[in-house]
């Protein structure tokens, strides 16, 4: 039977490693290893830390924004577009056309038969 000190050792460097990496993400005193110097260090309440313009101005537009929203939109339609005109080409289809050519012949056989 193993004894448990290699396991307590493992524990040990495991728990000091986790209390360490606890300490640098913020849970410690002193810089964070997040943030740089310059940068705030904790959320001030608003969206991208972005302050909203004075009342009666709009936002303006980033350069990037127009065209990721255009190209986002047109995407959805054609994505859309295309995946709703795709021929059905499942197992379940299949073999529901391949009944019914079967099924054809043998219900010609039986109307030529009532109409006699």
């Amino acid at each position: 039977m193993p004894t448990a000190k290699p396991f307590a050792g493992a524990a040990r460097v495991l728990r000091n490693r986790l209390h360490l990496s606890l300490q640098t993400r913020g849970g410690g005193d002193g810089p964070s290893r997040w943030t740089s110097p310059g940068h705030q260090e904790r959320p001030n309440g608003y969206l991208f830390s972005r302050t909203p313009p004075p009342p009666g101005q709009s936002r303006k537009w980033e350069d990037w924004e127009l065209p990721c929203y255009v190209t986002s939109f047109l995407t959805i339609v054609i994505l859309g577009v295309v995946l709703n005109a795709k021929p059905d080409l499942t197992i379940e289809t299949w073999a529901h056309q391949k009944a019914l050519e079967r099924l054809e012949p043998a219900q010609k056989m039986t109307l030529a038969e009532e109409s006699e």
